[in-house]
């Protein structure tokens, strides 16, 4: 799978966003069950690969050192809606812990986060409050994270995939809450997510905006184990 075609994959993800709503993971078995594929490919029939959206479309228990976690080809996905600034806090503090569980244990564990360039942010009630701009200053948890040494932080991803998206603009004076988000980008659903191309200085525990290479090194990285 080219970044191109991994991009498609996460416009049909957002498209099953609009359709199925926020708490439902529809949307990430889409993104799921293409990468799992694609690793298929990469590896061959030696490797037993489960995870939702492919094969039997059910992940598979992961022993960690202090917990089982149920997990995907040990790659854990995260693509942001909404809310960023409210979310991101809780959101790394629950990876970190995640990661150090199934690498604690021996294991190598891969995560791919999926950030719009702008994002809704909903009231509690559902009203558009305003549109997030991601800057540097939000991703700060992550560019230091990806100077970490994997072999010193156990809770620091074998290697992390960030990829930054721009998807359309949404007119603000058609939009005062969740509903008509949702109604305007299924009525203007012809369109393509594309890279962003700001630059950060990311370190070497993350690639930026290149699936095709994370995966590869993924792949790589199981075959050597």
């Amino acid at each position: 799978m080219t970044n191109e075609e991994f991009l498609a994959k996460v416009k049909d993800s957002f498209d099953k966003y609009l359709e199925t709503g926020s708490r439902s993971n529809e949307k990430l078995k889409i993104l799921h069950g293409a990468i799992t594929q694609d690793l298929k490919n990469r590896l061959g029939d030696n490797y037993q690969l489960h995870s939702l959206g492919y094969g039997d479309d059910r992940e598979v228990n992961m022993t960690g050192r202090y917990m089982d976690k149920k997990v995907d080809i040990a790659i854990a996905l995260k693509f942001i809606m909404r809310n960023y600034s409210q979310n991101s806090n809780n959101y790394f503090e629950n990876m970190l812990g995640e990661t150090a569980n199934i690498r604690s244990a021996g294991k190598p564990y891969f995560q791919i986060v999926i950030i719009p360039s702008k994002v809704p942010y909903f009231k509690k009630g559902g009203e558009l409050d305003h549109i997030e701009t991601i800057t540097e200053h939000n991703l700060s948890k992550y560019l230091k994270l990806s100077n970490d040494n994997i072999e010193e932080y156990m809770h620091t991803p074998t290697k992390t995939l960030i990829y930054l998206v721009d998807i359309p603009d949404i007119s603000l004076s058609k939009i005062k809450n969740e509903d008509d988000y949702v109604s305007y980008y299924t009525e203007n659903s012809d369109f393509v997510v594309m890279e962003n191309s700001e630059p950060y200085g990311f370190g070497n525990s993350v690639i930026y905006n290149n699936y095709n290479e994370f995966i590869d090194k993924v792949s790589h990285y199981i075959q050597s184990i």
